[in-house]
Formats: structure tokens, sequence, C-alpha cells
């Protein structure tokens, strides 16, 4: 009778097992079957991209590839310029400066609202939180007007500050955690040891806040690679970022699907780089619970 009650147990937790990686499987394959479809129709011809039933075995091709990095392309209607080339290195630039600006303002100010006790301290950083409640385009029409009286519109300068403006409360808010988490009796000792405050920062606190570090630079790159409105307003050709060029593959003559697609794989390489790379930062702070409370 035990025998018995202890196989029905057993295939009782097989098949809860069993339905619940089967619910998990079907639902990754709803989040990643978009990613699929936008990374074959990059490799597909306009014409296999337009088969009704659509083609799961086709011949690949990177036309497609080659005309997004082709400075102008030539259609029936006439000559039409891409700039895909030109708005992926805006992107990297005007990103990339927004996010180290981030971390050089972001991780003072959540080391400070993280660690020391001070009066009006949990406003303050509800306070820097108020940014990313703000509507985009309620925000936009102002500093439009703010940028064309002081010289700031379609430079990169005026996109850098509206990125960092926008990414640095995620990484205050992500990192302030982290900073809470970390033992107050390692700095303490750091400090009894006659380390300055900034040498403990330096050596011990910022080692351990890596994890974080990593997950707030990766969330904030995300969202400054991401934005559109921002850089659709305040800027023009010369200054615009990946995902405003990327509209110039909708022509008069036709939707380019597959430039389209194309361009989104290209775009997308920044972002996987870097979350590969964080990642290793991620996992070893696991590692690090036994120096935190």
């Amino acid at each position: 009778m035990a025998i018995s009650n202890s196989n029905s147990r057993k295939r009782k937790v097989f098949f809860q097992k069993l339905v619940v990686n089967l619910l998990l499987l079907v639902c990754f394959a709803f989040l990643l079957f978009p990613v699929f479809w936008v990374t074959s129709m990059a490799f597909k011809s306009h014409d296999d991209i337009l088969t009704w039933p659509p083609k799961f075995v086709f011949k690949p091709t990177l036309e497609n590839f080659q005309n997004i990095t082709t400075a102008v392309r030539t259609y029936r209607v006439g000559a039409v310029s891409s700039d895909f080339l030109k708005g992926f290195g805006n992107s990297l630039v005007v990103t990339t400066s927004a996010l180290v600006l981030s971390l050089l303002t972001g991780i003072p100010a959540a080391y400070a609202l993280g660690r020391f006790r001070f009066k009006g301290k949990n406003d303050i950083a509800f306070t820097f939180l108020t940014f990313r409640f703000a509507p985009e385009l309620l925000v936009i029409i102002p500093i439009y007007l703010i940028f064309q009286k002081i010289g700031l519109y379609d430079t990169y300068f005026g996109l850098v500050w509206v990125y960092q403006l926008i990414t640095m409360p995620m990484v205050i808010w992500i990192l302030m955690s982290y900073f809470e988490d970390v033992s107050v009796e390692l700095e303490q000792a750091s400090l009894v040891d006659g380390f300055s405050l900034f040498h403990t920062f330096r050596r011990i606190i910022l080692p351990l806040a890596k994890p974080g570090i990593a997950a707030a630079s990766l969330l904030a790159f995300i969202y400054a690679w991401n934005n559109f409105i921002f850089a659709l307003i305040l800027g023009s050709s010369k200054v615009q970022p990946v995902t405003v060029s990327a509209l110039k593959f909708i022509t008069a003559e036709k939707l380019r699907y597959g430039d389209i697609a194309a361009a989104c794989i290209v775009a997308a390489i920044p972002i996987l780089i870097l979350a590969i790379y964080a990642q290793r930062y991620m996992v070893r702070g696991l590692s690090l619970g036994a120096v935190k409370k």
C-alpha cells in the first residue's frame, strides 16, 4: 500500500513538472517567435517575404543587408538616402556618451542616497524618479523650444544631455539598493585602517556593486538606444540615431520589409554585445552574498 501511494505521488509530481515545462516551452516559443520572424525576413528576398502562405524554407540572401549599408538607394520614384550607417554611428556616440555621464553622476548620487542619512533624502530620491514619470510627449515641446533658443537643437550635446537626463534616474534607483546591501562593517573596517572614504568607495564598495552597475548600465543603454521621440524632434538627419534612420526605408513606392528587418538585426548587435559582456559581472556578483547583510 505504501509503495502504491509512493508511486502515485511520483506520477503526480511527474505530470505537474511536465505541465509546467510545457507551459514554459509555449511561453518561450511565443516570446521568441517575433525574433525568429524578423531574423528570417532579414534574409528573405522581397518576393519571399510577401509570399502567402509564408515560406519557412527559403534561399537566404544578403541583399537586405547590402541595401541598408548603401548610402543612397535608387527606387523607381528616385534616389532615397538611407543614412543608416550614419545613424548607427550617431546612436553609438550619443548613447555611449549619455551612459558614461549617467554613471559618473548616478553612482555617487546612489551611494550618497543609499548609505547616508540626512534630511530630505527620500524627497530627493523621489524627485529623481519623477523624471521617469513625466510622459515624453508632455516635455518634448518645452525642451524643443528651449533647445531652439539656446542653440542645442540638432547637436550631439543636446541629445546626450536629454538622454542622460532620462537614464540617470534609472541608474540611481537600481544602484541605491546595491549600496544599501553592502555590509557597513566592511566600510567601517577600511576607515579604521586609515583609508579615506574615497579609497574605501573605489576599492571596496564599487567592486561589490559591479553586478548592480552592470545591470543599470545595460538597462540604461537599452532605453537610450531605443529612444525614438526625443531623437526625432530634437535633431535632424545630422545627429539622428538609428531608430529614426530606419524610417527612411518606408518610401513612397513600398514598405521595404526586408530592409527594415535587416536594420533591426544590425541595430540589436550592440545591445547583445553589451548584454553578453555585462552578464559575467552579474553572475560573478551572485558569489558575493557572504559579504552582504
